[in-house]
């Protein structure tokens, strides 16, 4: 399996994963910075430190599942749609063993991307307010307990919902429904209405991501019965 795994990932370049990673998290920045500057009404996008936490972290889940369904899109239904898939199933290895090495490498990704980012935009929002102090209060030790147990739960959650686009591109082995997927299902669980989201209903993110990971195993379940001759 750890073969299959670095053979995907040699072939379809961790560095290029890596570099789209880091250009997502340093946009994410630059919005963030944005807000903590530009006042609507008089008044900040966010009242306190929490808050902007909080925004950081919707913001990163909501980019990396989409660029988890680009991988999708890029590692698995492109390669059924070109049928080069086939090619990979001609050799001595279980069709499943290739599909889930393709899966873990989309999921592990998007897990450790979301908690890296997370981490890393927080500590530059700390540094941004210390040269820059807007917000009365500050980062605490409380605080930052509470927020990595929330970092790591919804990192969790967004990983397992990250591969529901995967039912919607491989009906058709179509890209535009991968991507699209995506991103209604970023807008349902983002959307805000009176300060609260649908992510705020732990069991809401908690059954999307077991439906996520439902998916997964019924598509490899059911690989070795795929048709590739389209």
């Amino acid at each position: 399996m750890l073969n299959i795994i670095k053979l995907e990932l040699k072939k379809y370049k961790l560095s290029g994963l890596i570099k789209g990673a880091l250009i997502a998290t340093s946009i994410i920045f630059l919005i963030v910075a944005l807000l903590f500057f530009v006042k609507v009404d008089d008044e900040l996008s966010f009242e306190n430190v929490n808050d902007a936490l909080i925004l950081i972290d919707t913001a990163v889940r909501s980019v990396f599942i989409i660029y988890a369904a680009s991988l999708i899109s890029k590692l698995v239904i492109d390669e059924f749609k070109s049928k080069t898939i086939s090619i990979l199933f001609m050799y001595p290895v279980n069709r499943k063993k290739i599909l889930i090495a393709k899966l873990l490498i989309i999921a592990i990704f998007t897990f450790v991307s979301i908690i890296f980012a997370n981490t890393v935009l927080a500590i530059l929002f700390y540094l941004l307010n210390s040269i820059h102090p807007t917000l009365e209060d500050t980062f605490t030790l409380a605080l930052i307990k509470k927020h990595s147990l929330t970092v790591l739960m919804n990192a969790l959650s967004a990983t397992g919902m990250s591969l529901i686009p995967l039912f919607f591109g491989m009906r058709k082995y179509s890209v535009p429904a991968t991507i699209i997927s995506s991103i209604i299902l970023v807008s349902l669980f983002s959307s805000n209405s009176g300060g609260k989201s649908l992510n705020d209903i732990v069991i809401i993110p908690i059954t999307l991501a077991i439906i996520g990971v439902l998916i997964a195993f019924f598509s490899i379940k059911n690989i070795e019965k795929t048709d590739l001759i389209l």
